[in-house]
C-alpha cells in the first residue's frame, strides 16, 4: 500500500498566467519496524492540468468531438488520460510531465516531489452555471508494474482578467497600460510579479469614482433619481447606491435591486430558443435589497459581491454579464397621500386604504465584475488544497 498527497502551497486559487505549484508526497506508511519484503514499489507517476467543459443537453447544442484527433487507446487502464471518467469535454490540457519513474519505498520512507506548471491564459475561467460549466483539475496519476493506472485530482479556481482592455486606466498612476500577459525574457521574472501587476491593475480599474446619475421614469413621469460612483467592480467588493425620490412626480410605494448575473448562450450553440427567438439567458440573484419607501426622501442600499462567484467573461459558446435588477411599485393616484391628518379637533380613528391602485416596472443596470486577488478569493474556497489516495 502507497500513499499519496497532493498539497497546494498556495491555496486552489489561482490567476491565469500564474504559475501553479504543487507538493507530491509519496509514502509507504507501514511501520519502520516492517520487514524490508514489505517495500512498496512504483512504475512511474505523472501530472497535467486539464479543463473540462460541461454543457446542457437542453440548452446548449455543441458540435460532436473532433474525431481526428482520438485519444490514444482510449480503453486502456494503462495509459495516462487525465480526463478518463470525466463527464463532458477536455477542452484545455498541459503537457504531461513525468514526476518520478521506477521509485521503490521501503517501510515508513517518505519522498517529496515539486510539480510546477503554468496556468494557459487563452482557457476560460472556472465557472458553474445553468447553461456551462468550466472546472480545471490537476490530475496526477500512478502506475504500479503490471497494474491499472490510479488518478488523484485535485480541484482549481482559475480567475481570469476578462474585460481589462476595456477600462480606461488613469495615466498618472503608476500603471503601464500594457497587458501583464506580455511574454518576457525571463520566465522566471514575469510568474513573480504577474500576481502584483495584475492587483495594481484591478486596483486602478476599480478605484476610479465619479457620480453617475440616472433618472428613473414610468409613463406617467418621473420617480427619483438613483446615483452610483462606479461601474467597475471586483469579487468581494459592496455595490453602493442611492435613490432621491424627493423629486419625482410619481409615488414610489416599494421598490428592490438585485445584484445579478446574465448567462447567455451564443446563439449558435442555442438549443431552444425563448419567445419572439430571443437568446437562451438565464439568471442567478446573489443579493438583494427590498425597501418599503412611500414618503421616503432619499434611501441607500449596499449590495456585497460574492468571493464564490465568477467575474465577467466572454467565450464561444457562453457569456457571463453583471447587472442591478430594479423593480418599482408606483401608485397610479397622483399626489397619493396616506398619512393620517396632523390636526384634528378630537381623538378620531384613521385608517389607511385598503387598496391602491398601482403599476410595476423594472430597469437593468449593467456594471462589471473583475477578478481580485487569488489569495483573497482562496477563502471563499470550499475545499481544502490537499487531496490523497491510497494505492
Amino acid at each position: 500500500m502507497i500513499e499519496v498527497v497532493a498539497e497546494l502551497s498556495r491555496g486552489p486559487v489561482f490567476l491565469a498566467g500564474e504559475a501553479l505549484e504543487c507538493v507530491v508526497t509519496v509514502t509507504n506508511p507501514l511501520p519502520p519496524t516492517a520487514t524490508s519484503a514489505s517495500s512498496e514499489a512504483l512504475a512511474w507517476a505523472s501530472a497535467q492540468i486539464h479543463c473540462q467543459l460541461h454543457a446542457s443537453e437542453s440548452r446548449v447544442a455543441l458540435p460532436p468531438p473532433d474525431s481526428s484527433q482520438p485519444d490514444v487507446q482510449p480503453e486502456s487502464q494503462t495509459v495516462f488520460l487525465p480526463h478518463r471518467g470525466e463527464r463532458g469535454q477536455c477542452i484545455l490540457s498541459t503537457p504531461p510531465k513525468i514526476l518520478f519513474c521506477d521509485l521503490r519505498l521501503d517501510p515508513g520512507e517518505s519522498k517529496s516531489y515539486s510539480y510546477s506548471e503554468v496556468l494557459p491564459i487563452e482557457g476560460p475561467p472556472s465557472f458553474r452555471g445553468q447553461s456551462v460549466k468550466y472546472v480545471y483539475k490537476l490530475t496526477i496519476g500512478c502506475q504500479r508494474v503490471n497494474s491499472p493506472i490510479t488518478l488523484l485530482r485535485v480541484p482549481l479556481r482559475v480567475l481570469m482578467l476578462t474585460g481589462l482592455q476595456d477600462v480606461q486606466f488613469p495615466q498618472d498612476e503608476a500603471v503601464a497600460p500594457s497587458s501583464p500577459f506580455l511574454e518576457e525574457d525571463e520566465g522566471g521574472k514575469k510568474d513573480s510579479w504577474l500576481a502584483e501587476l495584475a492587483g495594481e491593475r484591478l486596483m486602478a480599474a476599480t478605484s476610479c469614482r465619479s457620480l453617475h446619475l440616472y433618472n428613473i421614469s414610468d409613463g406617467r413621469g418621473k420617480v427619483g433619481t438613483f446615483g452610483i460612483f462606479k461601474s467597475v467592480y471586483r469579487l468581494g467588493e459592496d455595490v453602493v447606491g442611492t435613490l432621491n425620490l424627493g423629486e419625482g412626480t410619481v409615488a414610489c410605494l416599494q421598490f428592490s435591486v438585485s445584484l445579478q448575473t446574465e448567462e447567455r448562450v451564443q446563439p449558435e450553440y442555442q438549443r431552444r430558443r425563448g419567445a419572439g427567438g430571443a437568446p437562451s439567458v438565464s439568471h442567478v440573484t446573489h443579493a438583494r435589497h427590498q425597501e418599503s419607501c412611500l414618503h421616503t426622501t432619499r434611501t441607500s442600499f449596499s449590495l456585497p459581491i460574492p468571493l464564490s462567484s465568477t467575474p465577467g467573461f466572454c467565450t464561444a459558446i457562453v457569456s457571463l454579464k453583471w447587472r442591478l435588477h430594479f423593480e418599482f411599485v408606483t401608485s397610479r393616484e397622483p399626489g397619493l397621500v396616506l398619512l393620517p391628518p396632523t390636526e384634528q379637533p378630537e381623538p378620531v380613528t384613521w385608517t389607511g386604504p385598503e387598496q391602491v391602485p398601482v403599476d410595476t416596472f423594472s430597469w437593468d443596470l449593467p456594471i462589471k465584475v473583475l477578478p481580485t486577488s487569488p489569495t483573497l478569493a482562496s477563502y471563499a474556497a470550499p475545499g481544502p488544497s490537499t487531496s490523497t489516495i491510497t494505492i
